[in-house]
């Protein structure tokens, strides 16, 4: 062998070992994927099974509503509790004739604006 063509092996051998570096990170890639894909198709098989169940969900999903709307009340009532206490404030410090229901009818008049 010449020497050009040594020089040219000992060239390509880099070359080569970089190629197989780039083949085996886009295998790996791939099987990810795949990996990914089947884990996907699975779900969604476990989701097409679970459709029978759809009254239990619509259940939960209406229960999770009215303890929403529950706890809406309650930090109602706290803003409302706020204001009505601030408004009692108001009124004694301008001495004018009041109870703390108007004050609380007043803070929910108001709030509801």
């Amino acid at each position: 062998m010449s020497a050009k063509k040594k020089a040219a092996k000992k060239a390509a051998a880099p070359k080569k070992v970089a190629a197989k570096k780039a083949a085996k990170k886009v295998a790996r890639k791939a099987v990810k994927k795949t990996i990914a894909k089947k884990a996907v198709k699975k779900v969604a098989k476990k989701a097409a099974v679970k459709k029978p169940a759809k009254k239990a969900a619509v259940k939960k999903s209406v229960k999770k509503e009215v303890v929403a709307k529950k706890v809406a009340k309650k930090v109602a009532a706290e803003e409302i509790g706020k204001a009505a206490y601030l408004l009692f404030l108001k009124r004694q410090e301008t001495r004018a004739p009041g109870t703390s229901e108007s004050d609380w009818l007043e803070a929910e008049r108001l709030l509801s604006k």
